[in-house]
């Protein structure tokens, strides 16, 4: 049995119809509204990842004693390596840190390279604030 012509252009027609505004039903607008005390506080995070300033990166720590000897380390690092370095005093000692690494897998590859010329070098547990 064959379908008329006017059924199937019918419902042809009725598809394209209904499929339309089903697109146009979808379309809408999203408004965004920020907080500006968001954006300051980007802006702070931002200074202190330049500063270093964040506590809860790893370093690797090289030496801990008293002053001229830390000095002496700190000297033979920065001739072979390139991480940032620095000398910090705990009362009544001086540490050498060096790196400042995201996560303990960079930590983790930088020790094995340093341990080569400072096999004492370790990884202590990261400082939170």
């Amino acid at each position: 049995m064959r379908k008329p012509k006017s059924l199937l252009l019918f419902t042809f027609g009725a598809f394209l119809f209904f499929s339309q505004q089903e697109m146009i039903a979808q379309q809408g607008n999203v408004n965004i509204q920020q907080n500006e005390k968001i954006e300051k506080l980007m802006d702070v995070k931002t200074e202190l990842n330049k500063n270093n300033q964040i506590r809860d990166r790893y370093v690797i720590q090289l030496f801990y004693g008293d002053n001229g000897e830390a000095n002496e380390v700190i000297q033979k690092y920065r001739d072979l390596y390139s991480y940032t370095s620095q000398i910090t005093y705990e009362a009544p000692n001086y540490k050498v840190w060096v790196g400042n690494f995201r996560n303990r897998l960079e930590a983790d590859r930088a020790l094995l390279r340093i341990k080569e010329n400072f096999p004492a070098a370790f990884i202590p547990k990261p400082q939170r604030k």
